[in-house]
C-alpha cells in the first residue's frame, strides 16, 4: 500500500487502449480530490477515443508505438519518473507489461479485469462466463504481477448473470461496477479515506 504523509500528492498515470469509459470515470471522481491527481494518459494506439477525455481535460497525455516492445517500454518508463508517476492504473490497456518493466518501475501498478479473478483470466472473460452457465460473474481490482492476473486481490464486485444475457449486456452492467469499484479501490489503495 502506498502510504500518504501529510499534504502528499500521490500522481498516478492510467493506461488506455480504447474508449476510455473507466479513464473517463476516474477523471470525473479524482477531479476535486487534492490528495490523489491523474497526471498523465498513456496509449498504445493513437486512435483510442479515451484520449479525448485527456485532452479535454487537460492531462498530459503520449501515444506510444509498440512495434518495439522493449524499446516502448523504456520510453514509458522514463515518462513515468519525468511525470513523478507513482501508482500505474491499467484501463483496458490491451498489452501485457513485461516482467522487466514491472521490476524496473517497482511502484504499484493495479489492473481492472472483467472477472471474479483467479477464475477467467485474460480475454474473452464474458463469452466463456456464460458458456460456462456461471451463476455469477463481476470485475477485480488487483495488483499486476509478471503472471497474467494474478496478483494480489485490491477489491472485487460479484453480480448475478440474469438468464437473458449475452455477452454486450453482461459487459455494459459490469462496465458499470468497474466504474464504481476502481475508484473505490485506488482511494482504499493509497489509503485515502
Amino acid at each position: 500500500m502506498v502510504k500518504l504523509i501529510g499534504k502528499k500528492i500521490i500522481y498516478l498515470a492510467i493506461f488506455i487502449s480504447g474508449n476510455g469509459s473507466n479513464l473517463k470515470s476516474l477523471i470525473k471522481k479524482f477531479k476535486n480530490n487534492s490528495k490523489i491527481k491523474i497526471s498523465l494518459v498513456l496509449s498504445n494506439n493513437p486512435k483510442a477515443k479515451g484520449l479525448f477525455y485527456a485532452k479535454k481535460n487537460k492531462i498530459n497525455y503520449k501515444t506510444i508505438n509498440y512495434v518495439n516492445k522493449k524499446k516502448a517500454e523504456n520510453i514509458i518508463l522514463n515518462l513515468l519518473e519525468k511525470n513523478k508517476i507513482e501508482v500505474v492504473c491499467l484501463a483496458g490497456f490491451m498489452k501485457i507489461l513485461s516482467k522487466y518493466f514491472i521490476k524496473k518501475f517497482n511502484k504499484p501498478i493495479l489492473n481492472i479485469h472483467p472477472s471474479l479473478l483467479p477464475k477467467y483470466k485474460g480475454l474473452n472473460t464474458h463469452s466463456r462466463v456464460i458458456a460456462n452457465k456461471e451463476k455469477f460473474s463481476g470485475c477485480t481490482v488487483h495488483l499486476v504481477t509478471p503472471v497474467l492476473d494474478s496478483g494480489k486481490i485490491i477489491a472485487q464486485k460479484r453480480i448475478k448473470i440474469r438468464k437473458n444475457d449475452n455477452v454486450l449486456k453482461l459487459s455494459k452492467r459490469i462496465l458499470k461496477q468497474e466504474h464504481i469499484i476502481y475508484y473505490k479501490a485506488i482511494r482504499k489503495f493509497v489509503s485515502i479515506l
